[in-house]
């Protein structure tokens, strides 16, 4: 994985595109330094660097009002540091975009509760996430060609929904909505996948499940994951980051960041 031309349509003007290199051949796809976040005085991120690898599946953790929530914000263009750098490889300044460039460059972003259309099929949520001109005049006109329908049933295929696939979206269980919307994450073709705590709320089956899914996509995404279920981030995750108080408290396998005194402390107040 070594760049991508990314086209960025300025939120002003729909006509108007600016071709712009992704580049990661010499470090991260993703990395923040020194970023700090306040509101009303209270540093929600405070001087917290993270660095993320091109196809690197990375779970954080750590407590509530840790700044899981506002790194995401950050990364999304939903809130704007008082300080620091964020970029996208070598070459896009995520601060110097807003959230819908932000997301046509390759970050995608999955919430907790899943967003689906419940009144369309399986196939329709997944058609109307395709990455294509979504201007008013193309969108009325579009019609699928053969790529596009190789695409949406090759995504069926990965997100295990296969046979649902005229069914309306209202019908599916809690875990296959979830498993809907990260397929409809998939259709847009995203670098980066910011996935927030996927498995609320999930039977036991839909977590195991779960967890294949986003191994799965490792290596072709990079996926940051926002979990506090611990035995779920030590199926899927080689490297875990704690946050504490808006920095970075420690990183490492999960064996060595369950093990590390100050994460004890944190987590267990001794």
């Amino acid at each position: 994985m070594n760049s991508f031309i990314v086209n960025l349509v300025p939120e002003d003007n729909d006509n108007v595109a600016l071709n712009t290199v992704l580049d990661t051949r010499h470090g991260p796809i993703l990395y923040l330094e020194d970023v700090s976040v306040s509101f009303d005085g209270f540093k929600a991120l405070n001087h917290l660097s993270l660095y993320i690898d091109a196809g690197e599946l990375r779970c954080l953790i750590g407590p509530n009002g840790a700044g899981k929530t506002t790194l995401m914000d950050v990364i999304t263009g939903k809130t704007r540091p008082d300080t620091g750098s964020v970029f996208f490889g070598q070459t896009i300044d995520l601060l110097e975009l807003d959230e819908p460039a932000i997301a046509q460059a390759g970050i995608c972003r999955k919430f907790q509760k899943p967003s689906v259309f419940d009144a369309l099929t399986v196939f329709e949520n997944l058609e109307l996430a395709l990455k294509c001109d979504k201007r008013t005049w193309p969108t009325l006109f579009h019609r699928l060609n053969e790529e596009q329908r190789d695409r949406i049933h090759s995504v069926l295929q990965t997100i295990g929904l296969p046979e649902l696939v005229k069914q309306p979206a209202g019908i599916l269980s809690h875990g296959q909505k979830q498993w809907l919307e990260i397929g409809m994450l998939l259709m847009q073709e995203p670098k980066v996948m910011l996935v927030d705590e996927p498995i609320a709320g999930m039977t036991h089956q839909e977590v195991e499940r779960t967890a294949e899914l986003l191994l799965s996509l490792q290596g072709k995404h990079s996926i940051v994951v926002v979990e506090h279920d611990m035995e779920f981030v030590r199926s899927i995750a080689r490297k875990v980051t704690v946050l504490h108080e808006g920095s970075v408290l420690t990183e490492g396998t999960m064996d060595e960041v369950q093990n590390d005194p100050r994460v004890i402390q944190v987590y267990l107040g001794g």
